[in-house]
């Protein structure tokens, strides 16, 4: 048995070392989405009212004609979710690199997955 698990821990250990940075990323954001008690983006189904985390790897102000939007992509480490907000211009906290939870209705709008106006928690730090 030690045999095994000591098998088991030196290709962990050889993965981690041989993996690059976003890969490492990923597994670690993963793990986060798993201990919140969250659901993958990639498992996602839309209509469902979904409770996701992750980081958010860009933020941009999009006018429009009729409503103003601030848009965050949030990624997961499976996949990544557009946040919506209709009529913000800004919102304080809501920046790249912050870490974030959201619950919403899952949807798909131009070939992208989104939520609407979801309610958020910012990570602490």
């Amino acid at each position: 048995m030690t045999e095994t698990r000591s098998a088991g821990w030196w290709s962990r250990a050889m993965q981690r070392l041989t993996a690059d940075d976003q890969t490492i990323d990923a597994q670690q954001l993963r793990a986060g989405t798993a201990s919140a008690g969250c659901e993958p983006v990639s498992s996602c189904r839309k209509g469902a009212v979904v409770t996701v985390t992750g980081r958010l790897k860009s933020v941009v102000y999009t006018p429009r004609e009729t409503v103003p939007t601030l848009e965050a992509e949030l990624f997961d480490g499976s996949g990544s979710v557009t946040l919506v907000w209709l009529g913000r211009r800004r919102i304080p906290g809501i920046e790249p690199g912050r870490t974030l939870t959201a619950r919403g209705r899952f949807a798909a709008f131009d070939g992208r997955q989104v939520i609407y106006n979801p309610w958020y928690e910012l990570a602490a730090g």
